[in-house]
C-alpha cells in the first residue's frame, strides 16, 4: 500500500484510463476517468459496495495512460477490456460493442450503423461512444447525399428518388459513379464538417427568426450529433493495421520509454519502462528497442517513432517498417506516447527518491535494532504443506529493497519426515548453500526464515556445519499469523507497527508466503492428477510424468488428440484406455 499511496500523489488531473493490478501483475480492472487523480484516489478512500471492496483488497499496484479527451479514454477503455478481459469488468465485457459508421463496399453502396464484426462490410469509421448520435449523423448524411437507402433494390423508383435523396440504381441502366459522394462523406466523417455545419446553422438561425423554434431545435440537435460523432479520436485508426508508437524522455541518468500498441487499428495495450543507463541516451534506447523487438516474427506492420530517434538508426534496425511521422493522427499518437513517457519520468524521480529513502530507513532500522548494516542481498525461506502432504519450500530474493524474481527458487522436500517443519528447513538450507559453495556463487548479506526460534535454530545449525557465517533472522508471528517480532541470535525483538521496518519485513513475509503457497497448490494439483492415473495398465511413473508435462490438467488429457499422445510414446489403444479411465472417475465423483 505504501507504493500505491505515493503513486496516488503523482496522478495527473487529465482524462485517461487506469489499470488495477494484482500480486501476479495481472490487470483485474480497467476504468476510464475525466480526471485520473480524483477517480483513482476514490478507490482508496471512503466506503464502497461489496464488489468494489473486494476489488480494492486485491489491488497491489496500478498503471494509467493519459488521453487527450474523455471520449478517447472511453474508446481506449473498451479496447483494453476486450484485450485483457479483467475479471472485475464482467458487465463491460458482456455489453455490446461500440458502433461504427460504414460505407458498404456493395456495387451501389449504402451508409449504415453497425456493431463491430469480423465481416468486411466496407469502409468503417469509428468506433463512436454514442450509438444514437451515430444514427442521427447517418440519418442526416442520407438526406444530404443520394446513396442507396434500400436493403434490396426495388423494381421501381421509391420515394427517396423523388425527394432527390437517391440516384435510383434500381431503374438506371448505366453504372453510377459514387466516388465523388464517397470522398465527401469520407472527408465529413474524418472531421471536415464545416460546410455542412455552416449550412445547418444558417437554417437554424432562419427558423429561429421565423419563430419556428421546434424546427430550429431540430437543426441544433443535428449540429450536436455531428460534432459529437466526428470529434477527433486518436485511439483508433480504421485501417486494421498493427502498429507500435514509441517515444522516450530522459536525462543523463535515466530514461522513460512508452509504447502504445495498436492492433487491427486500435490501441489495445501500453508498455512503459524506466531504467538507468551508462553512455549516450540514444544508444541506450536503441539497445532497449532492439532487445524488445529481437523476434522479427512478432513485429507489427509499422513501427512509428518520435523525432528524438535518428531515422538512419531506425532504418538500419527495422528497414521500411520504421518511420517518424510528421503530421496527422500517427504524429498525434506519438505525441500522446511522449506525453506519457515524460509524465512517467518526472514522477519516477519522486517515487524512486522516496523508495530509496525508505530502503535506507529500513537499513538504518536493521542497524539500530540488530547491529546489522550493508544489507543489499536478502534470501527469505518459507515452508508449505497440507497435513504433511506435498511438502515444499520456497526462497524469494530481495536486492536493494526490491524483489529479484529471476532468483526465486522452489524446492520439493525429499528427506524430511511429514509434519517436520524443522527438518524441512534444515534440508532446504543445506541444499541451497551447499550448492552455492560448490558453484562458488555470491552469498546473501542476510537470510530470513519465516518462523520463530526453533526454525532459526535449525537453519543456523546447517550453516554452522557448512562453515558459513551469514547473518540470519526469523520472523515471529502471533496466533493470527501476523508479524510481531524479529528473532536474532536467540533474542526476540518486538517491532513497532508504525515503523517502515515493520512494513518492509511484512512485505517480504507476504511475498515468500505467496510464492510458497502458489507452488504448494501446483504441487498438490499435480499429485492429485498423478493419483488419478493410478491403476491404468501401461502407465508407469515415467509416463505419468510425461502426461503431466504435456497436458497439465485432466481436462486437457481427456481432450488430447492422437498426434499429441503419440509424441510422448502413447499409441491409440493406450490413449483410449486413459481417456475412458478418466471419464469413469469423473462419473464416480458426480455420483
Amino acid at each position: 500500500m505504501d507504493l500505491i499511496k505515493e503513486k496516488l500523489k503523482t496522478l495527473p488531473d487529465s482524462p485517461g484510463c487506469y489499470m488495477m493490478l494484482n500480486v501476479k501483475n495481472e490487470i483485474i480492472y480497467v476504468g476510464k476517468a475525466k480526471n485520473l487523480k480524483n477517480r483513482v484516489r476514490s478507490y482508496f478512500t471512503g466506503s464502497h459496495n461489496l464488489k468494489t471492496t473486494k476489488l480494492v483488497s486485491e489491488i497491489v499496484d496500478f498503471n494509467y495512460v493519459q488521453t487527450n479527451t474523455e471520449r478517447e479514454s472511453l474508446i481506449l477503455e473498451l479496447h483494453l477490456i476486450k484485450e485483457n478481459l479483467p475479471k472485475y469488468n464482467i458487465k463491460l465485457i458482456d455489453d455490446a460493442t461500440y458502433p461504427f459508421i460504414t460505407i458498404t463496399n456493395e456495387k451501389d453502396p449504402r451508409l449504415i450503423v453497425e456493431r463491430e464484426s469480423t465481416r468486411d462490410l466496407g469502409k468503417r469509421f469509428g468506433p463512436y461512444p454514442n450509438v444514437y448520435k451515430a444514427r442521427d449523423t447517418v440519418k442526416l448524411l442520407n438526406k444530404i447525399y443520394p446513396l442507396r437507402k434500400c436493403d434490396k433494390l426495388p423494381k421501381k423508383a421509391c420515394l427517396y428518388y423523388h425527394l432527390n435523396q437517391c440516384l435510383a440504381p434500381c431503374i438506371k441502366k448505366e453504372p453510377i459513379d459514387y466516388k465523388p459522394i464517397i470522398q465527401e462523406i469520407t472527408a465529413f466523417l474524418k472531421g471536415d464538417t464545416k460546410k455542412v455545419v455552416d449550412d445547418l446553422k444558417n437554417e437554424m438561425y432562419k427558423a429561429s427568426d421565423e419563430l419556428q423554434f421546434e424546427r430550429a431545435l431540430e437543426y441544433k440537435e443535428m449540429i450536436d450529433a455531428i460534432e459529437f460523432t466526428t470529434e477527433k479520436q486518436l485511439i483508433s485508426l480504421n485501417d486494421f493495421q498493427d502498429r507500435d508508437f514509441i517515444a522516450f524522455h530522459g536525462d543523463h541518468e535515466d530514461v522513460s520509454v512508452q509504447i502504445l500498441k495498436m492492433r487491427a487499428g486500435k490501441i489495445i495495450d501500453v508498455k512503459s519502462d524506466i531504467f538507468s543507463y551508462v553512455g549516450q541516451i540514444q544508444d541506450a534506447v536503441n539497445e532497449y528497442i532492439l532487445q524488445l523487438y529481437e523476434d522479427k516474427s512478432k513485429w507489427p506492420d509499422e513501427l512509428l517513432f518520435s523525432d528524438l530517434f535518428a531515422l538512419e538508426d531506425l532504418e538500419w534496425m527495422f528497414g521500411k517498417k520504421a518511420s517518424i511521422p510528421k503530421i496527422g493522427d500517427k504524429k498525434k499518437l506519438i505525441e500522446m506516447a511522449f506525453k506519457n513517457a515524460k509524465y512517467d519520468f518526472e514522477n519516477y524521480r519522486y517515487l524512486n527518491r522516496l523508495e530509496t529513502e525508505k530502503t535506507k530507513e529500513a537499513e538504518d532500522a536493521f542497524k539500530t535494532l540488530l547491529g546489522l548494516s550493508a544489507i543489499e542481498h536478502i534470501e527469505i525461506f518459507d515452508n508449505a504443506h497440507l497435513f504433511g502432504d506435498s511438502s515444499v519450500s520456497a526462497m524469494v530474493v530481495f536486492k536493494n529493497g526490491k524483489p529479484s524474481k529471476t532468483d526465486y527458487r522452489k524446492y520439493h522436500i525429499k528427506q524430511a519426515a511429514k509434519m517436520d517443519d524443522y527438518g524441512a528447513i534444515r534440508e532446504v538450507i543445506y541444499r541451497r548453500y551447499q550448492k552455492a559453495l560448490m558453484e562458488n556463487t555470491k552469498l546473501p548479506d542476510l537470510i530470513i526464515i519465516d518462523g520463530g526460534k526453533g526454525q532459526v535454530s535449525a537453519a543456523q545449525s546447517v550453516l554452522n556445519d557448512l562453515g558459513l557465517t551469514i547473518d540470519m533472522i526469523g520472523l515471529k508471528k502471533n496466533d493470527r499469523h501476523q508479524l510481531e517480532a524479529v528473532v536474532y541470535q536467540n533474542n526476540v525483538y518486538n517491532l513497532d507497527k508504525s515503523s517502515y521496518l515493520y512494513t518492509y519485513l511484512g512485505k517480504i513475509s507476504n511475498e515468500v508466503h505467496r510464492f510458497a503457497i502458489s507452488f504448494h497448490k501446483q504441487t498438490r494439483a499435480k499429485a492429485l492428477i498423478r493419483s488419478q492415473l493410478d491403476g491404468i495398465i501401461g502407465i508407469g511413473e515415467k509416463r505419468k510424468t510425461k502426461l503431466l508435462e504435456t497436458f497439465v490438467t485432466i481436462d486437457a488429457m481427456k481432450q488430447g488428440d492422437l498426434e499429441t499422445y503419440q509424441r510422448i510414446g502413447i499409441n491409440e489403444t493406450l490413449r483410449e484406455r486413459i481417456i475412458s479411465h478418466l471419464i469413469q472417475l469423473e462419473k464416480k465423483d458426480v455420483q
